[in-house]
């Protein structure tokens, strides 16, 4: 136990360097912070000089609080917001107009019906009969999540499964080299360095050779990796990029909405996903946490056009311009003879997506889960139904084995992760701790036989607020690969038991702050 706190403790005073916020979104902070002061206030002053005014402000805070408690949302998301209003009355009440709305905006969600609604489509209904016949759970659990996220069943797609992003960035090189008609990238993260540099040398020769290159990286996750114009400078070298939702100061809730999504299609044909961005530490060039802990998956054949048209709707909906969504983006692949099956989708705020589809998945593959269940997770900050799935599954006898970091990116944050902790260790699931630094890993696996892989958090902001991709798959080739690197994980990390979980009493309280507010967050 000493010799891991110090690891602890050594690689969280690593040395990390950040680059300067360009000015543009300290105006728009900036903006955001008036326009909700300036709202409060109009209304704080019609309150004190005109009369009775202050009936008119109850009486709507009162419809507020019903209207709260009358939703269909999650109880721990309703909670807060009361709190909020009780505590802080009127300052509660107007916050909840600004900013309680998860929904788009109708101009957005009409833009993205119209693009769903010509991107691909196909007949998946021969292999829903193959996979009724052969596991009927499984059909089950696949026909839920294609009707949820508007996705589809596809078969004979070969997948090769990376334990770590340094693999993955030699196969995505190899990849991007071989490019023939199109590239497309979304991101989270991209940062200047070695790992974003050396995919930019490529995308700048294949597009001055006259390939089609699109870029969207997420305007907030990459607010101090990129300079604050980056699109222009990589429009500069005929790469056409966009900045997914620009922050523009606007105060309204949908400045939460980020994407989170990890795409790259090459041709139509390749594509690749999961949790690893483009900067150096999510390939071990940095150290910032210790050994960074990450996974992807490289799809070739069909499956990839689902990733295709996510990247699409994406790039249209944050575009000037919406792109032409043809069939050449959806090219014909040919008979691989591969097994299995599976389900790219996406995950995303409503009205796009009326059901946390993420969510869904996890809870249906912990719920139907027989033998075991393996999860890795930078996060565990999970709503109590979620919760209450996997204590579920450990009391009737499923072993359910969680990894997270044991060196965390931050502090706050991990606190609340073992806030869970106890709770869960009662009901009999294992958790891990990864000894050699931080997980940044969303791995889920049941049975042998059903897993998914992508770039979903087990956090509300990844469950909740933010855009999402993912791949669910049954008895893919790529499964055995997965059950082997978790339990070469399992090997390097500690064990967490009752004895071992104390924490100090400001700390305690502070996480159940943050745990009442972090829905809101």
């Amino acid at each position: 136990m000493k010799a891991m706190k110090i690891i602890r403790s050594k690689h969280s005073t690593a040395k990390q360097t950040h680059r300067f916020i360009p000015i543009r979104y300290y105006f728009a902070f900036l903006l955001l912070v008036l326009e909700t002061v300036m709202v409060i206030g109009i209304v704080y002053l019609l309150n004190h000089f005109v009369p009775y005014f202050f009936i008119l402000v109850w009486a709507t805070q009162v419809g507020c609080i019903v209207q709260i408690i009358a939703s269909n949302d999650n109880p721990d998301y309703k909670l807060p917001w009361l709190l909020l209003m009780l505590v802080v009355p009127v300052v509660g009440f107007m916050l909840y107009f600004l900013f309680y709305s998860r929904t788009l905006k109708k101009k957005f969600v009409r833009r993205m019906v119209s693009l769903k609604k010509h991107s691909y489509h196909k007949d998946d209904s021969a292999a829903f009969e193959e996979l009724a016949a052969e596991n009927p759970a499984a059909h089950n659990q696949a026909k839920f999540l294609c009707r949820i996220a508007e996705s589809h069943l596809f078969t004979d797609t070969k997948q090769t499964y990376f334990p770590l992003g340094e693999c993955m960035h030699q196969a995505m090189l190899k990849d991007l080299k071989q490019a023939n008609h199109f590239i497309f990238l979304e991101y989270f993260i991209i940062e200047e360095g070695v790992f974003w540099n050396s995919i930019l040398e490529i995308l700048k020769n294949k597009a001055a050779q006259g390939l089609e290159v699109k870029v969207v990286y997420d305007d907030i996750g990459c607010i101090n990796t990129l300079p604050g114009n980056y699109f222009r400078t990589l429009c500069s070298y005929g790469i056409q990029a966009v900045p997914f939702s620009m922050l523009r100061g606007n105060a309204d809730s949908e400045f939460n909405n980020r994407s989170h999504r990890k795409i790259m299609v090459i041709d139509g044909k390749i594509g690749y996903t999961g949790g690893v961005n483009l900067a150096d530490e999510y390939i071990n060039r940095v150290v910032k946490f210790g050994h960074w802990k990450d996974i992807g998956i490289r799809l070739k054949g069909e499956a990839v056009k689902e990733l295709t048209k996510l990247f699409l709707i994406d790039y249209g909906m944050n575009s000037r311009k919406a792109p032409d969504i043809s069939i050449r983006y959806f090219p014909k692949s040919p008979f691989l003879g591969e097994s299995g099956y599976m389900v790219p989708f996406g995950d995303g705020p409503s009205p796009i997506y009326r059901h946390r589809v993420g969510k869904c998945v996890i809870q249906t593959m912990i719920s139907q889960a027989v033998r075991y269940v393996n999860i890795m997770t930078p996060y565990l900050i999970i709503d109590n139904e979620l919760c209450q799935t996997i204590e579920n599954a450990a009391l009737r006898g499923v072993i359910v084995k969680i990894i997270v970091p044991y060196v965390p990116d931050k502090k706050i944050i991990f606190e609340m992760t073992k806030s869970y902790f106890q709770r869960l260790l009662n009901a009999g699931v294992q958790i891990y701790e990864y000894t050699p630094g931080f997980v940044h890993a969303k791995f889920y696996l049941a049975d042998d036989t059903v897993a998914m892989i992508g770039t979903i958090n087990l956090d509300y902001r990844s469950l909740v607020h933010h855009f999402e991709n993912g791949v669910w798959m049954y008895r893919c080739s790529c499964i055995s690969d997965m059950k082997k690197d978790f339990d070469h994980t399992l090997s390097t990390c500690l064990k967490i038991d009752n004895r071992m979980i104390h924490s100090s009493l400001p700390r305690r309280a502070l996480c159940s702050v943050i745990k009442i507010i972090s829905p809101l967050l």
